[in-house]
């Protein structure tokens, strides 16, 4: 299956998680949780937790969140996990990556396969891209 769709988020909250022996670099190391939601061939919410190096006045950085999501992907019902990451230098995105996280579907959605991609539109507009397959 082919699947586009668009997603707005929800709300976006700082977590205060610090490691023990935290290590000071150039970029600030954060945690936050995310919620989203889904629109057009997946349809539904998803639950985030998101990590971040970033140096929000040079827009550099990287981010790593793995997501719960719960609705209809081309119309079947369940739940699944995946995971995405990228950097930027603030004016370019790169290693990108994305992965449906193997195992974690359930309902219709068990045995999820497949890969995609997230991207944001020159207006604003949140993109979700899926590749996959039912087994």
């Amino acid at each position: 299956m082919h699947l586009e769709s668009t997603f707005t988020v929800t709300h976006f909250t700082p977590a205060d998680v610090m490691p023990p022996d935290p290590v000071t670099t150039a970029v600030s190391i954060g945690v936050a949780t995310l919620g989203k939601q889904f629109a057009g061939d997946v349809v539904g919410r998803s639950s985030t937790l998101f990590t971040s190096a970033f140096d929000p006045g040079r827009g550099e950085g990287t981010y790593l969140a793995i997501e719960s999501f719960e609705g209809t992907v081309g119309g079947h019902g369940g739940t699944f996990a995946f995971v995405h990451a990228a950097s930027t230098h603030g004016d370019d995105r790169f290693d990108e990556h994305f992965a449906l996280v193997p195992g974690s579907g359930t309902g219709a959605l068990a045995g999820l396969t497949g890969s995609g991609a997230l991207w944001v539109d020159a207006d604003g507009t949140h993109r979700l891209h899926l590749d996959c397959e039912l087994a």
